[in-house]
């Protein structure tokens, strides 16, 4: 299989097969011939994501006590996971179709298709990040401006801040798509990604400091654990958990755009670029669990989803 949606990613180091077969087969030979991932694998996960966030937008629309910020945020971040699900089913099942025969297209068409897939692609990639990286500085403005959290995060900014979102996003994905041959697109992407890592690290490790002075401060008045001891202890294993599939999952991804700019055609690089799509199986992994930390947590959203489920409405 050659699922590689984002065109600005594929192209650059497969431009030459040829001369990648020889490469990756004098780097590491068999190592280096990437994995076979069926296409019924990418459909599957493509199908569980679509599910799973559909059922999270849902869920936040249903139910008024969830109509809020932080899970308006979470709206979004369903939705940024949503692209990632459905361009992945749409150019999986149009591979299956025209393996198989079943569909021909004119490759003018095809080439269209491919730009619509990639835009799609991209501005997922910029909304997630950012999405994410509102999440964490909504969740830090909670802890450490509890008082004046309504007052800081309203409803109005709130809609301003998504709205930013989406349009730097569709913005972006129409200038990386233009410009997808430039290093310089690429660098920039690279860059961003960089930036909210670091962001998330910098506000969660605060967070993580102030859960475990206020431990502390309280195991040192009472010797029984409190369910406030509790409490801290678990919102600072859920932020861990929550870098920790963040980095895991596109990690590699944007690893792989470091090796493009840095060493295109060394061989040790070319063997690395032919787990491309593994690395995304991990993307689409990453939509798939997001849900299950962001959402699944909250209590009141488990209620929710579990009437959309049986159709109470």
């Amino acid at each position: 299989m050659n699922v590689a949606p984002l065109r600005l990613v594929r192209e650059p180091w497969n431009a030459s097969e040829g001369n990648q077969s020889n490469t990756t087969a004098g780097a590491g030979g068999a190592w280096c011939q990437g994995l076979d991932i069926p296409n019924e694998l990418f459909l599957t996960l493509g199908l569980v994501s679509l599910v799973e966030n559909l059922l999270v937008v849902a869920a936040i629309l249903k139910n008024r006590n969830l109509h809020s910020p932080m899970y308006y945020f979470i709206c979004c971040l369903a939705v940024s996971d949503m692209l990632v699900s459905v361009s992945n089913l749409a150019e999986t099942l149009f591979m299956l179709l025209m393996e198989h025969g079943v569909l021909v297209i004119r490759a003018s068409i095809v080439r269209h298709m491919d730009n619509v897939i990639d835009m799609l692609i991209c501005s997922s990639v910029v909304s997630s990040l950012s999405f994410l990286g509102v999440i964490a500085v909504d969740r830090y403005i909670t802890i450490f401006y509890a008082l004046r959290y309504h007052s800081i995060m309203t409803l109005q900014r709130a809609v301003v801040t998504m709205a930013s979102v989406w349009l730097a996003s569709t913005v972006s994905s129409t200038v990386f798509i233009t410009y997808y041959r430039n290093n310089a697109i690429l660098l920039c992407l690279i860059g961003f990604f960089l930036f909210m890592l670091v962001l998330m690290l910098v506000l969660y490790i605060h967070m993580f400091a102030l859960a475990r002075h206020h431990v502390r401060s309280i195991s040192s008045q009472q010797k029984q654990p409190t369910i406030y001891r509790t409490s801290s202890l678990k919102g600072a294993v859920t932020l861990t958990i929550l870098l920790g599939v963040f980095f895991i999952c596109w990690g590699p991804f944007f690893f792989h755009l470091i090796l493009i700019v840095t060493c295109p055609t060394n061989p040790f690089c070319t063997c690395f670029f032919s787990y491309f799509n593994l690395f995304l199986i991990l993307i689409i992994c990453n939509s798939v669990v997001d849900p299950l930390i962001y959402a699944f947590r909250s209590q009141e959203l488990r209620r929710t989803l579990r009437e959309v489920v049986l159709c109470s409405w």
